[in-house]
């Protein structure tokens, strides 16, 4: 029975390094597995998965009014699983697509990203996926600045904390540091 999964963290936390290792897995098995990211990140271009360490890989850019459902079951070798990176910047559609997915096509769906943005405020597609999805699990990384977990993403402008703007800005290192609720309080 597939089921769906949010694993959600920080910045920094491992996230894309992990879809990337998954996708590996399933590659080198020789088993079909759909990669899939928010058409949104374009840090390493459109449709593309990167790790901080330097690990690439080539994947399907969900756009917000692609058809999730419609896209994998016309795939005509259905995969055996499907990967999503940066699942926060999927609309509310698009997680229901992949919770039919999982439903009906009887396709395991796992989804990597942030749960809050640097306001500390829910994403859209996290939100959803915080409702519907079956197994939901944390990985973990520690604060910037003490030994404690990460939970929460300061957004930097000039290398200063800012708390109002756009909830979406793509950006790494230079624009975004995980902190736990104390360093975000009183970063």
């Amino acid at each position: 029975m597939a089921q769906f999964y949010f694993r959600y963290g920080t910045m920094n936390s491992g996230k894309s390094i992990d879809i990337l290792k998954v996708t590996h897995n399933y590659e080198e098995e020789g088993k079909p597995v759909l990669l899939m990211t928010s058409g949104l990140d374009t840090r390493k271009g459109v449709g593309v998965v990167a790790s901080r360490i330097g690990i690439s890989h080539e994947a399907v850019a969900i756009t917000e009014k692609m058809d999730v459902f419609d896209y994998v079951s016309n795939m005509v070798v259905k995969p055996r699983c499907i990967l999503i990176d940066e699942a926060q910047f999927l609309n509310k559609q698009n997680i229901y697509d992949f919770a039919r997915v999982v439903d009906e096509l009887n396709i395991p769906v796992m989804a990597y990203g942030l749960k809050n943005d640097f306001r500390n405020e829910l994403f859209e597609g996290s939100k959803y996926l915080l409702l519907l999805a079956d197994k939901i699990e944390e990985v973990k990384t520690i604060c910037w600045y003490c030994e404690k977990k990460a939970t929460m993403v300061l957004r930097l402008l000039d290398g200063k904390p800012i708390f109002e703007g756009e909830q979406v800005q793509i950006g790494g290192n230079e624009s975004y540091i995980p902190v736990c609720r104390k360093h975000y309080m009183n970063p």
